[in-house]
């Protein structure tokens, strides 16, 4: 049977690089220096979860960002446009798409995080299989912060990785996770300084790559069905709680303190 590859033509804030059974995919988005999610990567990243189930060609997949930034999450100039209901409803069942899909792709996916993962950028990332970060990098699902819940798999796969209490530490104040804090707790795999990060994800990946590919799938998939089951308690329940944050005061009140470089006063409506 030969071999299938995901489509790589029309991806504007994705780069794609083939070596040695490895995909190497770089999220580098064309206007966003800090790889803010707007409309276009958040489809963009929906494409590719959905296109990587078909890929075989490819063992591995190693996912990263441009030089110093993984994803800064969500593009607070994208936010007010979300305000109408059907606009969140198509978003939230997009992101439940995308999560799923990226649980589905068979081969393994290692993230490398260089520099800043936020947000929708701190789930996907925590979603794949083995995660690498550097030793300047860092962590954060701060939906809090702008009056959001914890959406789009932050309320799952925390609580998971660390522990209901832990997670809501983290959840509930949105604070940044160093990459040193994150390896002792157990949040991602490893932490190797700046310079090595690509040299030593990659050789993992490639590692993957060489393994026994109905083993490693296999196995992958068996795992993930635990991960699913933590999606299938909370994530319904997190996106539908979000669109309703999304229409609050207290979220017009984040966005217009973040324009105005202010403190916000939220009043809990």
């Amino acid at each position: 049977m030969r071999a299938q590859r995901i489509d790589e033509t029309d991806y504007r804030a994705l780069r794609f690089e083939r070596l040695d059974r490895v995909l190497r995919i770089a999220i580098e988005h064309p206007t966003s220096a800090r790889n803010a999610v707007d409309g276009l990567l958040h489809g963009e990243l929906a494409r590719l979860f959905a296109g990587l189930k078909g890929e075989s060609e490819a063992r591995a997949v190693l996912l990263t960002g441009r030089p110093g930034i993984f994803s800064a999450g969500g593009d607070f100039a994208w936010f007010p446009t979300l305000s109408d209901l059907t606009a969140l409803e198509h978003l939230r069942r997009d992101a439940k798409q995308m999560i799923w899909d990226l649980l589905d792709v068979p081969i393994p996916i290692v993230a490398a995080i260089d520099g800043p993962a936020v947000g929708l950028g701190a789930s996907i990332a925590l979603l794949c299989d083995v995660i690498f970060m550097g030793e300047s990098a860092s962590i954060a699902d701060p939906h809090v912060r702008v009056g959001l819940v914890a959406g789009d798999g932050g309320a799952a796969i925390w609580p998971l990785a660390l522990g209901p209490a832990r997670a809501k530490q983290y959840l509930l104040t949105g604070d940044r996770v160093s990459a040193a804090e994150a390896e002792r707790i157990g949040l991602v795999n490893r932490v190797v300084p700046d310079a090595r990060l690509e040299a030593e994800s990659f050789a993992f990946a490639k590692r993957l790559a060489e393994g026994a590919p109905l083993a490693v799938q296999y196995t992958k998939q068996a795992v993930n069905k635990l991960v699913k089951d933590a999606l299938n308690v909370a994530f319904d329940a997190s996106t539908a709680l979000e669109i309703v944050t999304f229409q609050s005061e207290d979220h017009r009140e984040a966005l217009a303190a973040i324009a105005e470089k202010r403190p916000p006063e939220f009043r809990g409506r």
